[in-house]
């Protein structure tokens, strides 16, 4: 369920507390259906609390927020039927192969059985694992691990994908790939917010929100934000604008 504005995830004044400790500062931001949205920050600067927020897996101390139509203060369980979360670690079975790992995690959303064959068909033609599905899944490549991280992720079909640093660790290539299916699957309506330290890859989402220190420092596309952080610097790219914001305190809206 969206709402009728159009934002898959909308938040204002989102705040996080930690006893004294303020991780998450006042955020406002959104992002609409379809849009592949890029959530950047160093480590430490509260995108990951963020991310946990929005996912209904930590409670916020203040603000607002909808993921998917849902209330993140009320209806966590909501969100997590509505939305797929890849992370940053490999995160499925090793000693099951794809098909039972796709077949397991079927159960674990809850897909009607009778829906499980179209399924199944359908994950293993998007990663194009079928050649490999009977085969240990620890004996596969890190980029076939990642697609059936990112296939397992789909198959109760979410309005909103979650992706925590999901190149990392692979190859320029298989980053490529991987873009490219995110696009694909952004043009079928599903929503994509994707963490990444990987300026370069940042130039593939349509917007960005970089935060550190619990605040947002820079909002807008790639294009807009070395803009505004480097000005009159045509050789500038989103690596020289992220270092800028970071020692100058972010770009005033």
């Amino acid at each position: 369920m969206i709402p009728s504005n159009g934002d898959a995830i909308a938040v204002r004044e989102l705040e996080k507390r930690f006893g004294t400790f303020v991780a998450v500062n006042k955020i406002s931001f959104s992002v609409k259906k379809g849009e592949i949205f890029g959530f950047l920050g160093p480590n430490g600067s509260g995108k990951s609390t963020t991310i946990r927020m929005l996912c209904g897996i930590l409670n916020p101390t203040s603000g607002w927020g909808q993921v998917a139509g849902h209330d993140i203060f009320t209806e966590a369980e909501e969100i997590k039927k509505s939305i797929g979360y890849m992370s940053q670690k490999f995160s499925l079975y090793e000693d099951l192969t794809p098909l039972e790992n796709i077949r397991f995690y079927l159960g674990i959303y809850s897909v009607a059985q009778d829906q499980w064959k179209d399924r199944i068909e359908w994950i293993l033609d998007m990663t194009q694992l079928q050649e490999v599905q009977d085969r240990l899944t620890r004996g596969l490549p890190p980029g076939w691990r990642q697609r059936l991280a990112l296939g397992c992720a789909l198959l109760h079909r979410p309005d909103v994908l979650f992706l925590d640093e999901p190149t990392s660790g692979v190859d320029p290539i298989t980053r490529r790939h991987f873009w490219d299916f995110i696009a694909q699957l952004a043009r079928e309506g599903i929503t994509a917010l994707v963490t990444t330290h990987y300026m370069d890859e940042a130039r593939h989402c349509e917007r960005i929100v970089m935060i550190n220190e619990g605040r947002i420092i820079a909002s807008g596309s790639p294009t807009e934000i070395v803009a505004a952080a480097c000005p009159g610097r045509s050789d500038a790219d989103l690596n020289d604008a992220f270092i800028t914001l970071i020692t100058r305190g972010g770009i005033n809206h």
